[in-house]
């Protein structure tokens, strides 16, 4: 596919993340309440504003400010929603003049979650990331435990927690055991890291009871976002037997404030890796299920952001449609706003790892940085910028940047 010319200019640009060929979905203001608004180069457009004046088709779904409504609305209102807003934009609209006062400089807006997540799942999805942690934690030969290669391992999150790109993250406080203490002690995390993941949202609800195909699971899925699940390893390592991760990660996930939708990356789609044992026949897929979205974390200590880390989503070994079949395989119902982690996502390169626990291996080998630091995991007021894009012929759908800076640790009561 080429680049879809739209009247306006800056979504022409082939570098821009957001060309008419994107149109992603996010929750802006100018002063006022959020409204939700369209990404279309450097501009947003006011799709409130636009629905109130009769130019889209969907009838008071886009006036909560959350995206919500229109997401429960299923597949077929999406297309046609999509369709709309492409003709709307396109190079030759008949609608210029009307939607020019509706777009706002995307640099003046302030961005909120675009959704009101209901539940946060994280799954555990990168062969190369769980090999890399198994290997740390219990050596070469056990890396993957004997359940990995057949099912998506995952644990249910916190989503009071889930916050917009640009929010502040607070180092936790947690109880920790150092390896020769004979007791734990209680206090701000040491071993804060990231974790480079890309979140899947949920659109259409499944029923309790009523399991779904990785086929429906498609179908249910509305879009995609950046997602870092910030994680105090220190705290992980004490508290997660032998129930899993629990406070060590329900602190804080930060998500791109703008959800790419499956239609926009559709072009870029690829299967999964091919499988050491065939998956039980509930995990069958009928069509590629993963896409070719380049992806990188930046982190700043104060100066000029410094990439630290290249991978891509092709890295996962379960797609997010195998994730969303098996959640609700036992007859769990899924919820619109769901929203799917696909754990940490880690190549093959010593630069391809999607977290600090695996680019300095537990901390033993220290990242050096250009500005003379070093980093082992993150310290108090650095920025850690996530970024991702899939890459056309002269355009790109991107998700802009998802960005969290570290506060130190509050005070404990």
């Amino acid at each position: 596919m080429a680049l879809m010319p739209s009247w306006v200019a800056s979504a022409n640009d082939p570098d821009t993340d957001f060309p008419l060929n994107n149109l992603p979905y996010g929750a802006f203001s100018t002063g006022g309440q959020p409204r939700c608004g369209v990404a279309i180069g450097d501009m947003i457009l006011d799709v409130s504003a636009a629905e109130t004046a009769g130019l889209t088709d969907t009838r008071g779904l886009c006036q909560d400010g959350v995206w919500n409504p229109l997401m429960a609305a299923g597949p077929t209102v999406w297309a046609s929603f999509r369709q709309r807003l492409t003709r709307l934009l396109a190079e030759g609209s008949d609608h210029v003049a009307e939607l020019t006062p509706m777009l706002h400089p995307a640099a003046d807006a302030v961005m909120h979650l675009p959704l009101t997540v209901a539940e946060f799942t994280d799954f555990y999805a990168s062969r190369q990331h769980a090999t890399n942690v198994g290997t740390m934690f219990r050596g070469a030969e056990n890396a993957l435990p004997p359940n990995w290669l057949h099912i998506p391992i995952g644990y249910n999150g916190r989503a009071s927690t889930v916050v917009v790109s640009g929010t502040p993250i607070h180092r936790p406080n947690g109880q920790t055991r150092a390896k020769d203490a004979a007791m734990p002690g209680f206090g701000p995390s040491t071993r804060l890291d990231i974790e480079l993941e890309i979140g899947t949202i949920v659109g259409t609800p499944s029923r309790m009871g009523q399991p779904v195909t990785v086929d429906q699971a498609q179908g249910m899925i509305f879009g995609h976002v950046l997602l870092n699940d910030w994680s105090a390893r220190d705290i992980q390592a004490w508290e997660y037997q032998p129930l899993g991760p629990f406070q060590a990660k329900a602190f804080a996930t930060s998500i791109s404030p703008w959800i790419v939708t499956t239609a926009a990356l559709a072009p870029f789609a690829v299967p999964t890796p091919p499988r050491d044992h065939d998956l039980l026949p509930y995990l069958a897929e009928g069509s590629p299920g993963l896409f070719d979205i380049k992806l990188s974390v930046a982190l700043s200590t104060g100066g000029a952001a410094q990439t630290i880390s290249r991978t891509n989503m092709q890295h996962l070994y379960y797609s997010p449609a195998q994730q969303l079949a098996h959640h609700a395989s036992s007859g769990c119902a899924m919820r619109t706003g769901d929203l799917l982690g696909s754990g940490t996502i880690s190549g093959d390169d010593d630069d391809s790892m999607g977290s600090l626990l695996e680019l300095t291996w537990g901390g033993e080998h220290p990242l050096q940085l250009a500005d003379g630091q070093t980093r082992s995991f993150l310290q108090d007021h650095d920025v850690v910028t996530l970024a991702g894009h899939a890459q056309g012929e002269g355009y790109r759908v991107g998700f802009g940047s998802c960005t969290g800076q570290i506060l130190p640790a509050p005070r404990f009561p």
